[in-house]
């Protein structure tokens, strides 16, 4: 097969699309004829050296999830069959004409769907779901400010948010941005670069935060929160360190938590799968949840699907097709 792979010195990482092995699955495992590979940032900080995937997952091929076509089942496999059109959660190895993966951390592609827009949905909707409703717990009625509200994660958590009745707060970067942030259910969009979140919001309070940012945004964040608020981090990408008002956290009876999931048991990931089918697929199904794909390449245009994603430009989900 074909595969998308870094090369180049560390300092110069690059991506090219080469011959590479074929993957034969284990008992447990399907194989799957990939049409299309979602982009994250973790497969640029796996690309510079920074973000090494798990044990036994390829080190040299990027990609967290694909959409495609079974085209093999191993012994033990009882849900899916050769054929079936499917979208799965992986810890690397993506961007390839073929992946194998566990048989529970692969979805059905709902009804009207691409296989590029299938392609961008698990990594985003495991961790939305992990993080803002497991973690984060977020209720009917309450107030949910997401940090990145335009990227991949952002818009998977404004649309679900809204589906499950919460008021959505987020921060963009741009008017665009805000404008699209609003179009998908965002009730209040705060341009960081021309306002300050916290005067904004400080009066309104916040029930949850998703925050990717880290570093300064952790003060802030606790400065505008609701008694019994939790803060969930699934990035740091100002920085891993803060300081924090401790007082604060007590007064208010803050929770501060976060997660990665890209190393997490299989068994999390298969309940975690199964919840996701009886609670989001239907918003899919119903239309009441939509994929956006920003912008598509093909696996040789890999390295350019990458340069879009670091520029920031984007709005929604960069995807490989081919």
């Amino acid at each position: 097969m074909k595969a998308v792979q870094i090369t180049g010195q560390q300092s110069q990482q690059e991506l090219q699309l080469m011959d590479y092995p074929d993957p034969s699955p284990s008992d447990q495992q399907v194989k799957i004829d990939v049409k299309a590979s979602g982009v994250n940032r973790a497969d640029l900080a796996q690309r510079k050296g920074k973000y090494p995937p798990p044990t036994g997952v390829p080190e040299d091929i990027p990609g967290l999830e694909v959409a495609g076509i079974v085209m093999e089942c191993g012994k033990q496999v009882t849900r899916w069959k050769k054929g079936d059109q499917v979208c799965a959660l992986l810890a690397g190895g993506g961007y390839a004409e073929q992946v194998v993966v566990e048989e529970g951390q692969c979805l059905p592609i709902p009804k009207r769907l691409s296989f590029a827009q299938a392609a961008s949905l698990p990594e985003a909707i495991f961790t939305v779901w992990s993080n803002v409703f497991q973690r984060g717990a977020l209720k009917k009625g309450e107030h949910i400010l997401i940090h990145g509200g335009s990227s991949g994660i952002g818009i998977t958590a404004i649309q679900l948010a809204k589906a499950f009745g919460a008021k959505v707060f987020v921060t963009v970067g741009s008017t665009e941005k805000a404008k699209a942030c609003i179009s998908l259910g965002a009730d209040v969009a705060v341009n960081y670069k021309t306002e300050n979140f916290e005067d904004l919001l400080i009066h309104q309070g916040v029930d949850v935060v998703l925050d990717m940012i880290g570093g300064s945004y952790l003060q802030r964040n606790i400065s505008i929160m609701r008694p019994d608020g939790r803060i969930v981090y699934i990035n740091a990408m100002e920085g891993n360190t803060a300081e924090i008002n401790i007082a604060q956290v007590m007064q208010k009876r803050l929770t501060i938590t976060g997660s990665t999931l890209r190393a997490r048991e299989y068994a999390f990931k298969k309940q975690l799968a199964a919840e996701i089918q009886d609670q989001v697929w239907p918003l899919l199904e119903s239309g009441r949840f939509t994929p956006q794909v920003y912008k598509t390449f093909s696996f040789e245009e890999a390295m350019l699907a990458h340069n879009l994603m670091e520029s920031s430009e984007h709005i929604g989900k960069i995807v490989l097709v081919r």
